[in-house]
């Protein structure tokens, strides 16, 4: 299949005040949320309810929409093998990802070994009541359960439960049987699409809190946990950090290179969703505005759809730079002597935990006990080490693991041959594009920017401000038709 080409004018996108735009404020609330936490530990753990309200109704809303989007891209091919290439390319695409990163974060304490001279007993190492239960979680996790878990128990247990994987399981079933209804699935089709649309609406609405959110959750955050575990373990978080910005730049930069895209543009034009997950310390409530934005920026609906989610299960780089990281610094730091060969045994057997915890809570621990407790080698209980400041790290790994996504979604699109790099090229830059037909036309109100007459959320356009754009003649007509299977008809 050829590129597509890229419709729409080159009309600048008109300049919006800027206390006007979302980001501003949720920046600005987390501003506050540090301030507060930090003059004032104690109401800082009061805004607690804050921050988890706003990120439970975030939650709330991605099962729904992973599972429209997913059926809906699916039923509206014509041919479903390109669905399924689609699908393999991205999980071979993860599996590369995930050991370059891994390796960043071996390489990284090998070099720097700050778990020498610690010298810590693991026989003496106490573990308080949460520790606990995420290392016997751990301790019990196997690494062929991540298969076993994708098929779910019911089909309404996935959404109660908030598991994603489940979720993409169930959509693709649907969304290939509703393909092949053939035009008495049309009906279904077309009510899923508005679905959609009205999901995108309540999220609208939802992300008007995001400022709050964001307070609330940096408050108790710096509240709870404090600064003191940056002192008496920042080189090891610094480490982390700088090996993942360094991973950011020089393989996800490469790949975004190679597509002929620049990275920090795409980090600029995604700015909204790196505050919300800095300000959250989760990837999640920024999956809805990520499927969106690449969605518009010209890659297919079932590719956004399927590699987008999958991802958000199977492409966990910030994850694997933190799991060899942190398991050769418990070795360093328990005197755990690991030869070359162990440790890249180490990277075989994360390859498969890190999918086995993935969208569990404390996810990162139980990935991290499970292979210490297959490996054998490592004293499970030296993960109480690093325990004080997973906090610290919670933020970047999340971060890490959106860009990740990102790109692989561009490269994925590349991959299929349907990457219009020219369109993704111009709505990084911030120019005003022209609507795709693929595009729902109900778009969240203010998802980008506060004011509540905007209906555009990523590229921040204001069409009664832009007279010189040109629509379709029946825009609405164009946009169901294009939507519908190649196989329907009108009932």
């Amino acid at each position: 299949m050829g590129h597509i080409t890229t419709a729409g004018t080159d009309i600048p996108a008109p300049k919006k005040r800027w206390y006007r735009q979302l980001y501003f404020w949720v920046l600005t609330g987390i501003v506050l949320g540090i301030l507060v936490g930090w003059l004032a530990p104690a109401a800082g753990i009061a805004m607690e309810p804050i921050g988890t309200t706003f990120v439970n109704a975030m939650r709330m809303l991605i099962g729904p929409i992973v599972f429209l989007t997913i059926v809906g891209g699916i039923a509206s091919v014509a041919d479903l093998k390109k669905v399924g290439m689609t699908g393999l390319k991205a999980l071979t695409y993860f599996q590369i990802g995930t050991i370059f990163a891994l390796l960043f974060g071996l390489v990284a304490i090998n070099i720097f070994r700050l778990g020498d001279g610690v010298n810590a007993d693991a026989s003496a190492i106490k573990t308080t009541d949460s520790a606990a239960k995420l290392i016997d979680a751990g301790a019990h996790q196997e690494w062929w359960q991540f298969l076993t878990h994708v098929i779910p128990t019911s089909v309404v247990a996935p959404f109660v439960e908030g598991d994603i994987l489940q979720i993409i399981f169930i959509a693709v079933i649907f969304g290939v049987a509703l393909n092949a209804m053939g035009k008495v699935g049309a009906p279904v089709l077309d009510g899923v699409q508005r679905l959609t649309g009205v999901m995108f609406k309540i999220l609208g609405f939802i992300m008007k809190a995001a400022p709050l959110g964001a307070f609330g959750a940096m408050a108790f955050a710096v509240g709870k946990y404090g600064v003191s575990s940056l002192s008496s373990m920042g080189g090891l978080i610094a480490l982390f950090y700088a090996t993942s910005i360094l991973f950011v730049v020089v393989v996800l930069g490469s790949v975004m290179a190679f597509l002929k895209l620049n990275i920090f543009k795409m980090i600029r034009h995604l700015k909204e969703e790196y505050l919300l997950i800095l300000g959250t310390s989760t990837a999640e409530p920024a999956l809805p505005g990520l499927m969106r934005k690449l969605e518009h920026a010209g890659v297919k609906k079932e590719t956004v759809g399927l590699v987008v989610p999958t991802g958000y299960s199977f492409n966990l780089d910030g994850a694997a730079i933190y799991l060899s990281l942190a398991a050769v610094y418990i070795a360093q730091a328990t005197n755990t002597n690991l030869t070359i060969g162990q440790q890249l045994g180490l990277i075989a057997v994360m390859l498969l935990t890190s999918k086995g915890a993935a969208g569990v809570a404390g996810g990162g621990f139980i990935a991290l006990t499970a292979t210490l407790a297959t490996l054998g080698t490592i004293p499970a209980a030296g993960i109480m080490l690093i325990f004080g400041i997973d906090k610290f790290m919670s933020e970047c790994r999340a971060l890490v693991n959106f860009t990740g996504n990102a790109v692989a979604t561009l490269f994925i699109a590349w991959w299929d041959r349907t990457l219009d790099a020219d369109r993704v090229r111009r709505v990084f830059n911030g120019e005003t594009v022209e609507t795709l037909p693929s595009e729902d036309p109900i778009l969240p109100d203010g998802y980008g920017d506060i004011d509540d007459d905007l209906i555009e959320y990523g590229h921040h356009t204001h069409q009664d401000n832009n007279p010189e754009r040109t629509e379709p003649a029946d825009a609405d007509s164009t946009a169901k038709d294009n939507r519908r299977p190649a196989y329907s008809e009108t009932i």
